[in-house]
């Protein structure tokens, strides 16, 4: 049995601001004798007040209109005040006000989550991530605007049918500028944010359910270039006259002997670089990405590309000459092409072929390179040995 509640509703004329015989009207809220008030953005003629009734008295046009009004908005009072009573919430007039004016938890909508996120989570995740997010939104935002003509929505209205309605805009967007429309795993990626955010707002009891409870994200497995021992050679031997493409091609080939990331790179710093207990050299570093330490003994060749570099790093502090992620693509782009390599290399091809041809394929045992690479599951590094396993199974066909 609910305990008992005072529960009042009452409408009032501020006469004390009547202007022109009229005066603004309030709902007053009342629960355990604690009283709020609700204006009613609107004025009524203060002489046809019926206090008693709270209502307008006669059957004028004005009478009939305020008063049909009032019903409705006593009706949505009582019914703010029963649901409350119903989810076993806390019943204080301010709770009630706030759950009719679609102010409180349950009416929270996509766009407070969405700022809630971005403020709060700033300190939480890498700034690379939280750029992730600053796309997703976009499109989020974009897709509220063109395809259901609104700024915003209560996060009760995300069901199925929007989830697969914003997977169909992705799909189809049309870019403005050069950049490419989202792949299958781009979309998915959209969407897998997407649903981090819900399980936030779910943890947050700003919603009472898994939003993507009835929908599945479905990743297409994509073969992961890496280089031969050939191909890093040719591009090793490159003879090269612009300083871009010989500073890129060494900041690629140490991503190739360390197995460092674009973002762990380009932050490389002295202080990472310590003597480890066999005495050589080892790259010590938190994972820009995940903040996972891992150590990384120093190779002779990713020796030599920092000596080379070790004038300007006392100058900036900064081991290596990492270009914008945005340069660097281009001019791997260009160093492909110079070397005649037809894969499409980007940094990420680099920390690839340390896993594949540097190491596992010289019997580096996984659970040796997986630490290496700062991976957090041994499953993400075993990507890595299928590869091998496919390469295995093409060249011993080949044989057949």
């Amino acid at each position: 049995m609910k305990n008992a509640v005072s529960f009042g509703i009452l409408f009032i004329p501020k006469s004390s601001k009547t202007k022109n015989g009229t005066a603004p009207l309030y709902a007053r809220i009342t629960v355990n004798g604690e009283r709020i008030e609700i204006s009613l953005k609107r004025r009524i003629t203060l002489s046809l007040w019926n206090e008693k009734r709270s209502r307008l008295k006669g059957y004028s046009e004005e009478s009939l209109q305020v008063n049909k009004s009032l019903d409705r908005i006593y009706n949505k009072i009582y019914e703010a005040f029963r649901q409350l009573q119903e989810e076993n919430k806390l019943l204080t007039a301010k709770n009630i006000k706030a759950r009719y004016l679609g102010l409180d938890d349950s009416y929270k909508t996509l766009a407070e989550l969405l700022t809630y996120h971005n403020t709060k989570m700033t300190s939480v995740l890498k700034p690379g991530t939280m750029k992730n997010y600053y796309t997703t939104e976009k499109y989020v935002l974009e897709f509220l605007e063109k395809k259901m003509n609104t700024n915003d929505i209560y996060l009760k209205q995300i069901n199925y049918r929007f989830i697969t309605d914003f997977e169909h805009f992705l799909r189809n967007y049309k870019p403005k500028t050069h950049r490419a429309k989202p792949t299958n795993n781009g979309v998915m990626k959209h969407l897998e944010r997407l649903k981090k955010l819900t399980n936030l707002a779910l943890k947050m009891e700003w919603i009472d359910k898994d939003l993507f409870s009835k929908y599945s994200l479905h990743y297409k497995k994509k073969e992961r270039d890496y280089l031969l021992q050939n191909e890093i050679d040719i591009l090793e031997n490159l003879n090269l006259e612009r300083i871009t493409l010989s500073r890129t091609r060494d900041v690629f080939l140490f991503s190739c002997y360390s197995g460092l990331s674009y973002g762990d790179a380009k932050s490389l710093e002295a202080k990472h670089i310590v003597t480890g207990i066999d005495g050589n050299k080892w790259i010590v570093k938190e994972r820009e990405k995940t903040g996972k330490l891992f150590k990384v003994p120093m190779l002779p060749k990713v020796k030599a590309i920092l000596k080379k570099y070790e004038k300007e790093a006392g100058i900036s502090g900064l081991l290596l000459p990492v270009y914008s992620n945005q340069k660097t693509n281009q001019y791997l782009k260009d160093l492909a092409k110079l070397a005649k390599i037809s894969k499409k290399l980007t940094f990420h091809v680099a920390r690839h072929t340390f896993a594949t041809t540097v190491t596992l394929s010289k019997g580096i045992p996984i659970e040796t390179v997986s630490k290496l690479l700062g991976h957090t599951k041994l499953s993400t590094t075993q990507i890595y040995s299928r590869v091998l396993d496919q390469k295995l199974s093409d060249d011993m066909k080949k044989i057949m």
